[in-house]
């Protein structure tokens, strides 16, 4: 009737007149539309924790797939360029929402509105250039909204209206232009405490255009506006504490405050940059006088001395910031009036030399920051602060360091020489640093201790050794640092640990060993024994490796019985790997193994048996390929486990590890196929789970998994939509989650209760029907036969109102227009039926198909291949044939415009069973006998229809 491609798309509306012809109709129709439904196994993102995570997957909309019980959603770094009022509709418990670093240019009006627990928005660097009419409509729960970096030039009236409760915003680097456009922003917001309007090109600031605004501010924020004229002519900032006015503008600013009050209460002003002429510049300061705490004044390019020595009168300013300043030295008298600062910052000058009185006056400095600038040594100027704590000389040219350099510094708590040139250290270096409590000391050239912790700085607790040159820990190196907490000394080139290299660290809890150069020979000596209370240990990227797997006479941990975290790498050596099975014995409490990435091919059993906390197991980039069914046993608090890149065939090893607990399993680029359905149930407790880069079999094998990760709104499936088919070969490529599983889904139990329940069920049925009715049956039983006989006579005796109706592709429409209809209709008379022609408009299809096949004497069926492979042509021959065998009557004439072998009809169950049963016309076979073919076809017209009559042979040739 038709070829499939408009017809298949029809759904029935209207009854069918033949009851059994509906049923499997609706059979037919019901399968064909139903879609498989979708659990957690999102297409684009991740989730974490209640945190929607997709970062850097060029989406160019928002997914609509996130569960609607996430509280953070992170879109940033993608391609969006529009928000949309149905983007975020079902996500009322979000609170955090991040679209930084988009191509947003248009959000639609309403698209927040569903937000009503949203708190925090970031909006950065996208290309907004206007803020429309409520465009925050719903957000009235939003505390922070950043719109950095836009191109935002207006802004609508109403656009903020609702965000009442909001605390903090940010506007930079757009171009508002003038106060008029910020005065729309912050009319509607009462709580507001902090705004940022950073390079937003504002020329003037008057006070009067902001007078309608209600502002509760604390900071704002004017830095690089270009403003020529700061006036205030009236207090719109009476609870301001901190203020930035600093500008990049060459010329000077004009500053005009009315009232000296205005300013009275900020304790923390930036003016770095900032170009003003001397008068106005003490008139600032003198607003400040009373209340400032901290200033800035970085990258000042005129008259530093004097603003130095201005801001320094100042009795309450504490703190000072210089950066940025080119200050090529620090004279005796540069600092000689600020005897009040107790924080000086002098970081990123390019100072070579400071005078020895230089500090002399800052009595009460408690902390100094130098760092980035060019001295070759520890001036000797920091000597003389008596109150000093903290010491920043990170980041200069220090290359030897003396036995005075730290003198009299008995308060100082924390000191910082990292980044310099520093070869070695001295036995007396830190003497009289008793207060000290951290030292940073890394990525130096140190090659030697020579014994410089050993006696001295029993208060530290952080010691950063990293990044040196240190080959070897000799016993009792830090014995006097009996406080100390964590110790860094990765990133050296230490080969050798004698047994005693940490005696003294009683209190350690942290160290990091990785990437340096220790051997299974240095753990032999079992190095940590001292270190009682470690927590964590870090000793990836060494050399450490065993080709046995047979028990240590001394395990290297056996004494870190409170030991959390271990981590080791070996990824410099190839070749067959092992772990000792006691290597982890004594680690009772550890919590955390880490030991990916060291060409491992075997675990014994009992390997995990000393650890039976451990939540967490990362052993992935391996080559074990296999797991002893008890690997896991010991292992029932386990949370997470890594096992991605191991060369694993199978997932069934976990079946019997009864890892009741296990939250996270990352199993990544290994080589197993199927997912059973007994691993997903021997994992109850599963929230995530990532498959990524396995190659799956898309058949029925894996259809437990597949209804589990479609339906399952518990686990996540981590990128499942990505998961690709690799055999059979006719689905490789194609994603695993569209394979159509419900055709293996056959539920036995179930079945087989319904079955028995039916037949409970008729089984009383009938019992009762035949004990309390069976003569009422009786007759009702000779009524229906007599009823029936009746309906078949007149069936019989009823007029057809066509003789044949023709069942045809529309592929093969030419040959029947051309060649079948002038000839049954023209040359033979007969009446024909076609659906292009003779069907009812408007009426359903399928009462069409009914009518025209009950309606004519006969239905000839023109077979192709494409008539094969249309739904609707398939629909009309099992029509026809099903009242070929429920009425007895020869009504069928099958016409094969093509010669379709036999294996070619194996997939056509119903048109095989029609070849053994009936006779049949060939065209191809026709040749040059055409008349002989159309003589055929008429004699079969004429053929009676009883059961009875003597079939007429209508093949002319053999049959296919």
């Amino acid at each position: 009737m038709g070829d499939g491609s408009e017809e298949d798309k029809m759904k029935t509306k209207g009854g069918l007149k033949c009851c059994k012809l509906r049923i499997i109709f609706l059979l037919l129709t019901t399968i064909s539309f139903i879609g498989p439904a979708h659990g957690f196994a999102l297409k684009t993102c991740r989730v974490s924790q209640n945190n929607a995570v997709c970062v850097k997957y060029k989406l160019k909309a928002v997914p609509h797939d996130i569960p609607s019980t996430v509280t953070g959603f992170d879109l940033s770094e993608n391609r969006i360029l529009r928000i949309q009022a149905s983007d975020f509709r079902d996500l009322t418990l979000l609170t955090r929402l991040d679209l930084n670093r988009n191509r947003i240019s248009q959000i639609d009006r309403g698209s927040f509105a569903t937000l009503i627990s949203l708190q925090k928005l970031n909006l950065n660097n996208n290309k907004l250039a206007k803020l429309e009419e409520n465009v925050f409509d719903g957000l009235r729960s939003l505390v922070e909204l950043r719109i950095l970096s836009n191109h935002i030039q207006k802004v609508a009236p109403t656009s903020f209206r609702s965000l009442t409760n909001l605390k903090f915003l940010d506007l930079s680097h757009n171009k508002l232009n003038c106060l008029a456009n910020v005065r729309l922003v912050l009319q509607h917001m009462p709580h507001l405490q902090e705004l940022v309007l950073k390079n937003n090109n504002l020329a003037t600031f008057q006070s009067w255009e902001l007078t309608n605004s209600s502002l509760a501010l604390g900071a704002i924020d004017l830095s690089q506006n270009p403003i020529a004229v700061f006036r205030m002519t009236k207090d719109i900032f009476p609870n301001l504490t901190r203020f930035n006015i600093g500008s990049s503008r060459k010329e000077p600013m004009r500053w005009d405050i009315g009232n000296h009050t205005f300013l009275s209460r900020v304790s923390k002003l930036d003016i770095s940059g900032l170009q003003m002429v001397v008068g106005d510049m003490r008139t600032l300061l003198q607003r400040v006088n009373s209340s400032l705490i901290s200033l800035r004044m970085n990258s000042m390019k005129h008259n530093l001395v004097q603003l130095i020595n201005m801001s320094c009168t100042i009795p309450t300013m504490s703190s000072l910031t210089l950066r940025y300043n080119r200050l090529w030295y620090v004279s005796s008298d540069l600092f000689k009036l600020c005897i009040n600062v107790t924080e000086l910052d002098l970081s990123h000058n390019s100072i070579k030399t400071i005078y020895d009185n230089a500090f002399s006056s800052l009595r009460s400095l408690r902390i100094l920051t130098l760092s980035h600038n060019r001295l070759p040594s520890v001036p000797a100027a920091t000597r003389n602060l008596p109150a000093l704590s903290e010491l920043d000389l990170s980041t200069n040219n220090i290359s030897a360091l003396g036995c005075h350099d730290f003198a009299n510094q008995t308060k100082l708590r924390q000191l910082s020489l990292y980044q310099n040139s520093i070869p070695a250290l001295k036995d007396c270096l830190f003497q009289d640093l008793k207060q000290l409590q951290v030292l940073k000391l890394q990525n130096n050239h140190i090659s030697k201790l020579n014994s410089a912790f050993k006696e001295h700085l029993h208060n530290l607790t952080r010691l950063n050794l990293n990044g040196n040159k240190l080959t070897a820990i000799k016993q009792g190196e830090f014995k006097g640092l009996q406080s100390l907490q964590n110790l860094s000394l990765h990133q050296n080139q230490i080969k050798e640990l004698e047994r005693d290299s940490f005696i003294g660290l009683a209190n350690l809890t942290e160290m990091s060993l990785q990437s340096n150069a220790l051997t299974k020979k240095t753990l032999d000596k079992n190095p940590f024994h001292n270190l009682t209370n470690l927590r964590r240990l870090d000793m990836e990227d060494n050399h450490i490796k065993y080709d046995f797997s047979t028990a240590l006479p001394v395990p290297p941990f056996s004494e870190l019985s409170r030991l959390e975290e271990l981590s080791i790498l070996t990824q410099r050596f190839r070749g067959k790997h092992m772990l000792p099975v006691n290597f982890l014995q004594g680690l009772t409490n550890l919590l955390l193994f880490k030991a990916r990435n060291n060409q491992l091919v075997f675990l014994h059993r009992d390997t995990f048996s000393y650890t039976p906390k451990l939540q967490t197991l990362d052993i992935s980039s391996n080559d074990i390929s296999n797991f002893h069914p008890e690997l896991f046993f010991p292992l029932r608090n386990l949370k997470s486990l890594y096992i991605s890149r191991t060369s694993l065939h199978s997932l069934d090893g976990l079946i019997n590890a009864k890892l009741t607990n296990l939250k996270f399993l990352q199993a990544r680029n290994n080589l197993f196929s199927v997912v059973s359905k007994e691993v997903i149930e021997a994992l109850p407790a599963l929230v995530y789970l990532d498959l990524q880069g396995n190659s799956f079999t898309c058949d029925c094998d894996n259809a437990g998994f597949l209804c589990w990760a479609a339906n399952d709104t518990r686990t996540q499936v981590y990128d499942a939509y990505n998961y690709l088919c690799n055999y059979p070969f006719t689905f490789k490529g194609k994603t695993l989650l569209h394979f159509d599983f419900r055709d293996c889904v056959l539920d036995t139990g179930f079945i087989c209760f319904v079955s028995t329940t039916c037949m409970i069920l008729c089984f009383m049925i009938a019992s009762f029907t035949y004990h309390f009715m069976r003569w009422q049956l009786v007759y009702a039983y000779y009524i229906f036969l007599a009823w029936l006989h009746d309906t078949k006579y007149k069936n019989r005796e009823a007029p057809h109102q066509y003789d044949a109706f023709i069942s045809y592709n529309t592929h093969d429409e030419p040959w029947v227009i051309r060649e079948l209809l002038p000839k049954l209709e023209g040359e033979q008379g007969w009446k024909l039926c076609l659906h292009h022609r003779d069907f009812e408009p408007g009426k359903p299809i399928i009462d069409n198909i009914t009518d025209a096949i009950y309606g004519s004497r006969k239905t000839i069926c023109v077979i192709s291949r494409r008539y094969l492979e249309s739904e609707w042509c398939s629909k009309e021959i099992q029509a026809a044939s099903f009242r070929l065998f429920d009425e007895q009557k020869d009504v069928l004439i099958l016409v094969f415009l093509e010669e379709i072998p036999r294996h070619l009809l194996s997939p056509y169950h119903r048109m095989r069973k029609l070849l053994k049963r009936q006779t049949y016309l060939s065209w191809p076979q026709a040749g040059e006998h055409a008349e002989l073919f159309w003589e055929k076809l008429q004699q079969a017209l004429k053929a009676k229809e009883e059961p009875s009559e003597d079939r007429f042979n209508l093949t002319l040739l053999e049959t296919p």
